[in-house]
């Protein structure tokens, strides 16, 4: 094999490893959010099947040191990478009774081991194959090795800023399988005659075309209309109906949770509870004529700034959502007018809040979900950055999923947030009063700037909204229950345990009961 050949073949293997490896986190998220679990899964795996791999090149190409071997583990390579997204539908849905590192890890085993295995052992079959003789061998080995590497970082930068939002996950690993056959065809002599060649391609391209066609499906339906996959996320659009089983509903689908119910003729129509909490603590706060300016991080479907817009007249509401394609769906789908009085701003959180100059009323952050956690946004760094873009008696909502018994971030947070904003501006509001038999729900932490008068929002509550209103203030006891808890943490930029913090959510998710 010449050297320009060894080049161009570890070139493509690594380019089609570092590709795989990085759409890897996008293929899982639907199924098992994006955490720390997630990419210590999947690093940890294809770095353990690429040794194992180099290992078995090496014994393998030793006892056959021919370029059919090369060919051979080239094709079987790409037909690895082509059974990626059929075992993907099949394995990462299945409900593992395991605790979760270990169902993610075994998830991640199944659908990625091999094929980070076979793409292993093309390297040191390369460098058999190349070597000619010992004088020589250093420089040889070392530059097959930089082409190498070489490979696997165009495959991250290209798949990073490029490939993901502009073929999506689907198409791009298909493309690794076909580029790796194609390398096996041309490098491998897997075909004595042209009569051998041509046959294969008669069986190979109507095989190709079934798996795109059927294997390689987007999982499109009657109700699911819409499926695009962004640079952040996997985003679907479904028709539902809510729960008075009349009033026509748009779900927003991020990943794996439902992050928005938009009903597009009536943008007063709110369907998540935790909304409705919202609603309270507005009407409490604000006459319907006052102006006011809002801030929402997290834009997702826009339901709640709709809500705003429409009731309060005169308010300013700024939305922040990290994914354009987010708020272009919303555009194009979800009703959000082009004469909209919501101003939306494509980027982190994070960085608009602590380049923001403009002080606001009122700031809700809605970034949060219960597999998929930005820990920069949970922070005290960033509590006190939200602190500082806040006017005097101006408050802060976060809306927060946690099992309200064995969930230790909700707590956290809690305790995070009071170092920040003070012991008595910092309250836990919860959609329903049976506090006992709540799991896993929805809670919102309210917090004020220099002062909430809980007491009265309570009164306000239980007077004024009467049945009418979805808040109820979780008594200060179980609060101060929550923050005797052993998990309980200050979360800091410089700790930020967040996935170990909401894995009892995770389990309980996933059919997973830790036994005591």
């Amino acid at each position: 094999m010449s050297l320009f050949e060894a080049y161009v073949v570890t070139f493509i293997a690594s380019f089609c490893t570092l590709v795989i490896e990085m759409v890897a986190g996008r293929i899982l998220a639907p199924f098992v959010g994006v955490s720390i679990y997630t990419w210590t899964s999947i690093i940890g795996v294809i770095l353990a099947g690429i040794s194992v791999g180099a290992y078995i090149g090496g014994k393998v190409v030793d006892r056959f040191p021919m370029r059919k071997t090369l060919g051979w583990l080239l094709f079987l390579s790409g037909i690895m990478a082509l059974s990626i997204i059929p075992c993907t539908n099949l394995i990462a849905s299945y409900r593992f009774n395991l605790p979760l590192m270990v169902r993610i890890f075994v998830v991640t085993t199944v659908i990625f081991f091999l094929p980070g295995c076979i793409l292993g052992t093309i390297s040191p079959v390369v460098v058999r194959l190349t070597l000619k003789n010992l004088d020589n061998a250093g420089n040889v080995i070392g530059k097959i090795y930089a082409l190498s590497t070489l490979g696997a970082i165009i495959g991250t930068f290209v798949t990073g800023f490029f490939l993901i939002s502009w073929m999506g996950t689907r198409s791009i690993v298909f493309t690794m399988g076909i580029i790796l056959i194609i390398a096996a065809v041309l490098t491998g002599s897997l075909f004595r005659t042209k009569r051998a060649a041509a046959l294969f391609l008669i069986v190979a391209v109507p095989c190709l075309w079934g798996i795109r066609t059927f294997a390689y499906k987007v999982p499109l339906t009657d109700k699911t209309y819409l499926y695009k996959e962004s640079d952040y996320y996997t985003i679907k659009l479904i028709r539902k109906t809510s729960v008075d089983g009349k009033t026509p509903l748009e779900a927003m689908v991020l990943d794996n949770l439902i992050h928005s119910y938009v009903c597009l003729e009536n943008p007063f129509h709110i369907e998540y509870d935790y909304e409705k909490i919202y609603a309270d603590v507005l009407k409490w706060k604000l006459g319907k004529d006052d102006s006011f300016r809002s801030l929402t991080i997290g834009g997702g479907g826009y339901t709640f700034p709709r809500y705003m817009e429409a009731f309060y007249p005169n308010g300013q509401i700024d939305v922040v959502e990290i994914d354009p394609e987010v708020t272009r769906i919303v555009y194009t789908h979800l009703g959000l007018p082009a004469t909209t009085r919501i101003k939306s701003y494509n980027t982190d959180g994070r960085w608009f809040v602590m380049n923001c100059r403009d002080k606001y009323d009122l700031v809700f952050t809605d970034a949060y979900n219960d597999l998929s956690i930005p820990y920069h946004l949970a922070t005290k760094e960033f509590a006190a950055q939200l602190k500082a873009i806040l006017k005097p008696d101006g408050l802060l909502m976060s809306n927060i999923i946690d099992n309200f018994h064995k969930g230790a971030f909700l707590p956290s947070y809690i305790r995070t947030l009071r170092e920040v904003f003070g012991q008595r501006n910092v309250y836990l509001l919860s959609v329903r009063p049976d506090f006992e038999n709540t799991r896993i729900s929805t809670f919102i932490v309210i917090a004020g700037n220099g002062g909430l008068d809980i007491k009265n929002f309570d009164a306000h509550v239980k007077s004024r909204l009467k049945g009418r209103a979805t808040s109820v203030v979780v008594p200060e006891s179980l609060v101060e229950e929550f923050l005797a808890r052993k998990r309980s943490v200050t979360i800091r930029d410089d700790y930020a345990p967040v996935d170990n913090l909401i894995a009892p959510i995770f389990e309980e998710r996933f059919g997973y009961n830790r036994r005591s």
